[in-house]
């Protein structure tokens, strides 16, 4: 199995667990509903340990069909410290996420709750979930951002295939573009010694998220922790920084952190510094992996299917982001998808 299809497969059995977790595990419990068949494994540890080291490997299927095989499309199991309830069944799977937010609600295991903060837009809920969202869609649809946005996309993407030597990976590349260009859109910096440090220490943290959330135990969960203290404290230094620019009439920035701090007494009072930071590292988290695979994705069927690269070719904008996959294709000798 390639890096994609591992990627894409772990995606999916992560988003319908993330959904079930909490609300089928914790809901059931409480009303003394039986749930599905499985097994619980060790005390707090359960099946965690099955569970990563089967998607450190090429073949990660099996943690998955031998349960499958053992219980049924929908099993009972024990990981990241919680009871959660798997479910194979394409049925099921659709019923759960056409009542999101209905008779479901999603919600993350108790590692990645702690590091992306108690005020990330994933984990909100309420009068705040909806000032944050309502935020975030007017940025996203603002003129300020049509303005600039396709043209940081096209230098991010020139920047980074200027960069290239010998032989690349693909899938790290589209990292590197995706983390640069939302730091562009929420804080106004470009790729320099600062952001390649902030991508190291928020590297660590999204390793982080898929462990057993108990630094005694675990390394890379307590590396984790440490990295996004730091990361927390350097997003805190620029938003202070910001707030003293605006007090002194420095210039206006076109950025989801201006927003958020002309969004200060609208609705509920102003966005304290904290709400801020957890916010934006949100906001780092949603898009990176996500983004960067579909940019990789894209590259490898294009390059699978010549006839759909070739309509590419047509000309159709000035900015190179239109033809950012033609780009790539001139490397495919020299790339790897990974």
């Amino acid at each position: 199995m390639d890096t994609i299809n591992l990627f894409l497969y772990l995606f999916l059995s992560v988003f319908t667990f993330l959904l079930l977790r909490a609300t089928a595990a914790a809901h059931l419990r409480r009303r003394k509903t039986r749930l599905p068949p499985g097994t619980l494994g060790l005390p707090f540890i359960g099946e965690t340990l099955q569970l990563i080291s089967a998607y450190k490997t090429e073949n990660p299927e099996p943690f998955i069909d031998d349960r499958v095989s053992k219980y049924g499309n929908i099993f009972t199991t024990h990981v990241f410290g919680e009871p959660t309830v798997f479910s194979a069944d394409p049925e099921t799977n659709r019923f759960i996420l056409q009542n999101e937010g209905r008779l479901f609600e999603s919600s993350y295991p108790g590692s990645i709750q702690n590091l992306l903060g108690r005020h990330s837009l994933l984990l909100m809920r309420g009068t705040l979930h909806k000032r944050m969202h309502s935020l975030t869609m007017s940025f996203a649809n603002s003129s300020i951002l049509k303005d600039h946005l396709l043209a940081d996309i096209d230098r991010l993407v020139r920047l980074n295939l200027d960069s290239w030597t010998g032989r690349v990976f693909l899938m790290e590349e589209a990292k590197k573009i995706t983390f640069n260009l939302t730091v562009k859109q929420l804080m106004s910096f470009d790729p320099c010694e600062w952001t390649e440090n902030l991508m190291k220490e928020y590297m660590l943290v999204i390793e982080g998220f898929f462990t057993i959330p108990l630094p005694i135990f675990s390394s890379t969960y307590r590396k984790a922790i440490q990295a996004r203290r730091k990361v927390a404290e350097a997003l805190v230094l620029v938003v202070r920084e910001r707030r003293k620019e605006e007090r002194e009439g420095g210039e206006r920035k076109n950025d989801m952190l201006e927003a958020l701090l002309e969004g200060d007494g609208v609705e509920g009072g102003r966005f304290s510094d904290e709400e801020i930071v957890d916010f934006m590292l949100a906001l780092l988290v949603a898009g990176y992996e996500t983004t960067s695979t579909i940019m990789t994705l894209a590259v490898k069927f294009l390059t699978e299917t010549p006839h759909a690269l070739s309509h590419l070719k047509v000309p159709t904008s000035s900015h190179s982001f239109f033809y950012f996959f033609i780009l790539l294709k001139r490397f495919t000798g020299v790339f790897s998808i990974n």
